[in-house]
């Protein structure tokens, strides 16, 4: 295990004791390049400061509960030892989608944002763990806008729900006014598309995020919703895909990035070997790319969600090194 060098183990050190917030991240100079990073190292590590568990790591570094897990799949959840290494994301390929709005991947259960950019300043992205949709009440597909913004909203569950939890004997009222026991938190954005939003948790579900745990809605951290809510507007796109496999280039090395199937999606390794290639083949533009097959199959295998370099492009001395390459496909 290659360990992150003292400077960034000492800053990710003195954050350890925040709440979430976004991870913000410059984006490329070339807006069609889509592999982003913090730190230099693909991957950093943190130790635990004490017993704690790795849901209580996530919530510090606005990482998902399925995110954590699956970078550290030996580590048990429930019990970190003080002193045991812990696993974080830094570097992260863009979902398929325009580079601007907000963008929700659920394979990955993480949303993006991709705020105006500044006169003399780098365009950037925001990105968000999320709570998304159970395998019986998903979230849906496609592309919507946010259609109001409310704070301080009440809930007002649909029968639908109301008679879901009658049946395990946990009756809701008509209207759950705000509080800290309203599911809906103290912030939301309404999406055009009925019964759908973009909300805060209440702090019984706080330990949600990142999972497949809600009626369809998307459901952030508090500290998230806050900053998200307002700096969007009423009439903001939304993309909402599904990307479980994702290529991309940085410093002339090509990527791969595999997720997990969601509940009730089953691929075999064949499938996604076949979606991959597919992408290899796009991210190159070659028939037959030479690629690192054995690269490959572990990360198809693994899932953890990390990106692994499965290719490396030869630079011509007479030509400048190019830190990116393009890496465009229609997006689901």
């Amino acid at each position: 295990m290659r360990f992150l060098d003292l400077t960034i183990f000492l800053m990710l050190w003195l954050i350890a004791t925040k709440t979430a917030s976004a991870t913000t991240y410059n984006l490329p100079e070339n807006p069609d390049n889509n592999v982003i990073s913090q730190y230099p190292d693909n991957t950093v590590f943190i130790r635990a400061k004490q017993d704690e568990t790795l849901l209580d790591i996530a919530l510090r570094f606005s990482l998902g509960q399925m995110e954590i897990v699956h970078l550290n799949q030996k580590v048990d959840r429930w019990l970190v030892k003080k002193g045991e290494v812990v696993r974080l994301a830094n570097r992260r390929i863009l979902p398929d989608t325009p580079h601007k709005d907000i963008v929700l991947n659920l394979s990955e259960y993480r949303l993006y944002y991709y705020p105006n950019a500044q006169p003399d300043m780098p365009a950037q992205v925001m990105s968000y763990a999320t709570g998304i949709g159970r395998q019986d009440w998903r979230t849906p597909l496609g592309y919507t806008r946010v259609s109001k913004k409310e704070r301080n909203p009440s809930w007002y569950p649909p029968e639908s729900i109301r008679r879901e939890h009658a049946r395990n004997d946990d009756p809701l009222p008509r209207v759950v006014p705000p509080g800290p026991h309203n599911p809906l938190g103290a912030y939301a954005l309404h999406l055009a598309l009925r019964g759908y939003l973009i909300h805060g948790t209440d702090i019984d579900k706080i330990y949600g995020i990142g999972m497949q745990i809600t009626h369809g809605c998307v459901r952030m951290y508090p500290n998230d919703i806050e900053e998200l809510y307002y700096r969007v507007g009423v009439g903001t796109p939304v993309y909402i895909v599904k990307q479980p496999i994702k290529v991309g280039w940085l410093n002339n090395k090509l990527y791969i990035e595999a997720h997990p199937d969601l509940d009730g999606v089953k691929m075999t390794f064949d499938q996604r070997h076949a979606v991959a290639l597919k992408l290899i083949k796009k991210a190159t533009q070659e028939e037959t790319p030479a690629f690192d097959q054995q690269a490959l199959n572990q990360a198809l295998q693994t899932l953890d969600g990390d990106p692994v370099p499965i290719l490396q492009k030869a630079v011509s001395q007479e030509t400048a090194p190019i830190e990116f390459d393009n890496y465009t496909t229609p997006y689901q």
